[in-house]
């Protein structure tokens, strides 16, 4: 029995490390828990994901998932570091699309 309450307790605290500060599965509200990170080394950003306000969520989040692990983290949108990249982003893509 012990073993058991070791095993489910272990789960737990695994689980509660993996969402704080980090993401929230709810719907209807915000995926973001804080305020998020102001930094992100580039080499480990993959996929990166801008979500408006909405009538859920009452700020923009964006949502990057990183390359070596796959796991998901929030930036905070009020950076200047993530700002500056973002806009870079967009620059680089409408570049992308006048040369097709």
């Amino acid at each position: 029995m012990k073993g058991t309450w070791a095993v489910v307790l272990s789960s737990l605290l695994l689980l509660a490390a993996e969402t704080k500060g980090q993401l929230t599965s709810r719907q209807g509200r915000c995926s973001c828990l804080d305020k998020g990170s102001d930094f992100v080394q580039r080499k480990a950003l993959g996929k990166i994901e801008v979500i408006p306000k909405s009538s859920f969520c009452d700020h923009m989040e964006i949502i990057v998932t990183l390359k070596p692990t796959g796991g998901q983290k929030c930036l905070n949108p009020n950076s200047k570091w993530v700002q500056k990249m973002l806009t870079n982003l967009i620059k680089k893509r409408s570049l992308q699309n006048t040369h097709l």
